[in-house]
């Protein structure tokens, strides 16, 4: 929600002739178009089983807590990881979302608590709409507050949160100089995004 607007905007300056076709995908799904030339460049976390792509550090991003507004935690500014111990559990599957999946576990670990979902979903938008249904609650990354209904929060975890990386993957092989001509634009892009987080 922040990083396609900059980068089309960064498109439409430097390359305004140039054709814009926009996939959304699980982050090994796009990992794997980069890696057949199906895509020039992607959005997504960084997939260590992906050989011959390049990753570009966009942000580390903190997961927070999302839960319903009138949830007994919702009057807490910070959620303690032990807070979470007897609560219904809304996560994602390994299979399409490796990286926040073994983020989350490795948090669990560190905590000493077990983060197993209860309820696996796809997406976004999915665990969204489990944490409304269920009245349970989701770790999942910061930019997810921008997706939230009235009826749903979120709140940091108390102490270290667990960091997720978001990052810019293209691959190696592709020599395509329009690909060269936005990488070299990557610190603008940077740049764009962080000043409306601010504004």
């Amino acid at each position: 929600m922040e990083w396609l607007p900059a980068l089309m905007s960064i498109l439409r300056e430097e390359l305004p002739n140039i054709e814009v076709v926009v996939r959304s995908e699980q982050s090994p799904d796009l990992a794997n178009a980069l890696m057949r030339g199906k895509l020039d460049i992607a959005f997504l976390r960084r997939e260590e089983h992906a050989s011959g792509l390049v990753y570009k550090l966009l942000r580390r991003e903190a997961l927070v807590v999302v839960m319903p507004a009138n949830h007994k935690l919702s009057a807490r500014k910070a959620i303690r990881p032990s807070d979470l111990v007897d609560e219904i559990l809304i996560g994602v599957p390994n299979s399409n979302s490796p990286v926040l999946r073994a983020v989350t576990d490795r948090y669990g670990k560190q905590v000493g608590i077990d983060l197993t979902p209860d309820h696996e979903a796809l997406n976004p938008a999915v665990a969204i709409s489990l944490v409304a249904s269920t009245g349970g609650v989701g770790l999942l990354p910061l930019y997810v507050r921008n997706m939230l209904p009235p009826t749903l929060i979120s709140r940091p975890l108390d102490g270290a949160p667990p960091i997720i990386d978001l990052v810019l993957g293209y691959s190696r092989a592709n020599t395509s100089p329009l690909l060269k001509t936005l990488l070299g634009k990557i610190d603008q892009l940077k740049f764009q995004v962080e000043k409306r987080v601010e504004a």
